[in-house]
């Protein structure tokens, strides 16, 4: 069974960095694509970023474009979004995400695409 961890939430102020990890355990890592989408209170669940199995292709969200990296570690089972520059509006639980389906960039951006979700990171970012 796949479980998907998330950590390295916090309070952070306007312009600081935070990098949020995504361990997984389960099934064989390199099988999944993974995903980090966001979710701020009163909001629906946004997408953040796509990373796919083997690490080739990266998808990003307008608003996370030039500032959030993802990136993934196959012997850690784990993935990573490295955010600068942090704003308020970047303020939200974090949740990763995993799917074995290999989608295209329009789809991987979509919530219901993702088979296995984690409990989320909480990000707040002060003015």
């Amino acid at each position: 069974q796949v479980q998907l961890v998330e950590s390295g939430g916090g309070l952070v102020q306007a312009g600081d960095s935070l990098q949020l990890s995504c361990t997984y355990s389960g099934d064989t890592f390199n099988r999944y694509n993974m995903a980090w989408f966001r979710q701020a209170p009163g909001k629906e669940r946004e997408f953040v970023s796509h990373i796919s199995w083997r690490g080739s292709r990266i998808y990003y969200a307008d608003a996370a474009k030039g500032r959030f990296t993802t990136s993934r570690d196959a012997p850690k089972t784990t993935m990573y979004l490295q955010m600068t520059s942090l704003k308020p509006e970047d303020t939200g639980l974090y949740y990763c995400a995993a799917t074995t389906t290999n989608h295209d960039p329009a789809d991987s951006s979509v919530p219901r695409n993702y088979e296995f979700w984690g409990r989320g990171t909480q990000v707040t970012v002060s003015s």
